[in-house]
């Protein structure tokens, strides 16, 4: 268990110190912005997209590994997704990082799974999901800054 442990923990880190799709669409269709007052995360997504299906999406912002790590994860797993896909696996990563018995979840969410160890932190339950109830406004058409407080 404690090379998986280490191996989740290498995956975060890459991702905090090299994100993926760190950036802004200048063409989005979909934008929001999102703070966790408690620690400082603070960051935008903005999204394209092509039909119902997100085409592309890019995040910027500041915030601990975990959040920025979330945040690269993510753009990476609903890339090519449908906006109700990407609802689905909004469920599926909240159950992950909340609930104990979410285990069946893992095998579904690929590299998002590194996550699984963050629910025994409360404290950064709220670092890991800001990107993603983030997300979830930005596809829900919401424009109030959304907030994990």
């Amino acid at each position: 268990m404690s090379d998986l442990r280490d191996l989740y923990q290498e995956v975060i880190l890459d991702h905090n110190r090299s994100p993926r799709n760190f950036g802004r669409l200048e063409d989005a269709d979909l934008h929001a912005d999102g703070h966790n007052p408690l620690c400082g995360d603070k960051l935008s997504i903005t999204l394209k997209l092509a039909g119902d299906r997100v085409a592309d999406l890019r995040f910027e912002g500041s915030g601990c590994a975990i959040s920025k790590a979330s945040a690269s994860l993510m753009t990476e797993g609903v890339k090519g997704r449908t906006l109700d896909e990407l609802r689905g696996l909004f469920d599926r990563f909240h159950r992950l990082v909340t609930d104990q018995g979410a285990a069946a979840d893992e095998a579904e969410l690929g590299k998002l799974a590194v996550f699984a160890g963050v629910r025994d932190y409360p404290a950064r339950v709220k670092c890991a999901i800001l990107a993603w109830h983030t997300l979830r406004a930005a596809v829900d058409d919401r424009h109030e800054v959304v907030s994990t407080e």
